[in-house]
């Protein structure tokens, strides 16, 4: 096992509301699954409450926090309402990410070195309120110098780019992405930030991120979603903690 300890996992389930709102009924329930992904040993539940309410609704947040054990991972913009409904809630962790109305899923980190000042006087009432602030971006060098001098405590590296050359077969790209995955995680925990990384990852491509030893938490929603339709959802997860444990030598 890595020196700095197990890897935590973190289930995203935003499309379990993703595809109970296709139809505007009560199921699947979001919260039945945070409930099962409990159970079944997460080490906490991300929700990305969405401007545009698209998957997760603010009853969906409200639930979360009444119901869960483990720590809620809030993800949101850097806006007012969300600012107001963290503050509300106070939940384990915020952690703050880039948002567009027309996007399918979050494209790119959040870009803190062109935002800092207003980003670090937004994140000071969430630190103080008691949430651990963590910044979504993208593996550079400039972005986790940034995170660092804003006040965050966490940083989650976006490894989508990574994930999406290997499942189009371009390796050698994945191989450069995952390259810089590596060497910003081992920079950002130079810096004292909690490194977790997440997005896009599957069984095919968790193994050489979760031997990273300074990443101390992957966040996986879609893919586990997805899995959970065919195996069931703690089948599902049961698997990618394997993953994890056997890339992590545990």
């Amino acid at each position: 096992m890595g020196e700095l300890g197990k890897l935590r996992l973190g289930v995203n389930i935003d499309h379990v509301a993703t595809v109970r709102n296709a139809r505007g009924g009560a199921t699947p329930d979001p919260l039945r699954a945070a409930q099962i992904a409990q159970e079944a040993g997460a080490d906490g539940i991300t929700a990305h409450l969405r401007e545009d309410r698209r998957h997760i609704q603010d009853a969906d947040i409200e639930g979360l926090m009444e119901m869960l054990t483990v720590p809620l991972n809030f993800e949101m913009a850097a806006t007012e309402e969300m600012q107001a409904i963290a503050l509300r809630h106070k939940p384990h962790a915020v952690c703050i990410v880039p948002e567009k109305r027309e996007e399918r899923t979050t494209e790119g980190g959040l870009d803190v070195a062109r935002d800092e000042n207003r980003l670090a006087h937004y994140i000071a009432p969430l630190r103080e309120a008691g949430s651990r602030v963590s910044i979504f971006i993208g593996a550079e060098e400039h972005q986790l110098n940034a995170a660092h001098r804003i006040g965050a405590q966490v940083v989650e590296l976006h490894s989508g780019a990574y994930c999406d050359y290997y499942h189009e077969g371009r390796f050698d790209e994945a191989d450069v992405e995952l390259a810089k995955l590596r060497e910003m995680t081992t920079y950002g925990h130079s810096l004292g930030l909690e490194m977790h990384v997440g997005h896009g990852l599957t069984y095919d491509t968790v193994g050489p991120v979760a031997a990273f030893p300074e990443v101390m938490e992957l966040n996986i929603g879609h893919f586990l979603i997805g899995e959970a339709i065919f195996r069931g959802l703690a089948t599902a997860m049961a698997e990618m903690r394997r993953l994890m444990d056997d890339a992590r030598g545990v």
